[in-house]
């Protein structure tokens, strides 16, 4: 079993199928809420499949929460206390896709939006008293997307991350299925 006080809040990144998900989930013992920001989208039957996977490996004591909307993460965050379970958010590009999404920001416009509600999940993981898992994907290290909204999307995603970074005292990155500890 491991020591769920070690750490308070604890970013992991890492690329598609990296096993970033689950190795988050295996850093919590006990009940845990998890905060699922993948939106539900009507009629797409392998999402949903994808979603059911991840609903099968947690722990029956584990608490789901989805947040159809991004501002509910900042709020949620925040009014976490110190004797609440663990809250583990998987994940924060899905979270920032919805973000993209509302701000219809995919082009370029909106983007004071998108930092604006960047700036407010900073700030609530910053101040969570609870403690914290973050699952993020590691875009860096790809191909250029050949898109604009690719290229948005990944640098919205690249600089929120560090700014993610920055307010967590362990940040782990997943390889191949392999944690490497960045801090």
């Amino acid at each position: 079993m491991r020591d769920d006080t070690a750490a308070h809040r604890t970013l992991v990144l890492g690329g598609a199928r990296s096993g970033k998900s689950a190795h988050a989930e295996g850093l919590l013992s006990g009940p845990a809420t998890y905060v699922a920001t993948a939106r539900r989208h009507p009629g797409d039957a392998e999402w949903d499949a994808r979603i059911a996977r991840h609903v099968d490996r947690r722990p029956g004591t584990w608490r789901t929460v989805e947040t159809p909307s991004p501002a509910e993460l900042p709020a949620l965050l925040a009014a976490a206390e110190p004797d609440d379970p663990p809250v583990l958010v998987d994940d924060v590009a899905t979270w920032l896709t919805s973000v993209v999404d509302d701000a219809g920001a995919w082009d370029g416009e909106g983007a004071d939006e998108v930092e604006r509600a960047c700036a407010r999940l900073v700030g609530a993981v910053a101040s969570c008293r609870a403690r914290l898992v973050l699952v993020s994907a590691e875009v860096g290290l790809g191909v250029v997307p050949a898109t604009r909204s690719g290229r948005l999307f990944r640098d919205h995603l690249g600089s929120l991350n560090a700014r993610l970074a920055e307010g967590c005292d362990e940040v782990l990155l997943l390889v191949a299925g392999i944690p490497l500890r960045l801090r």
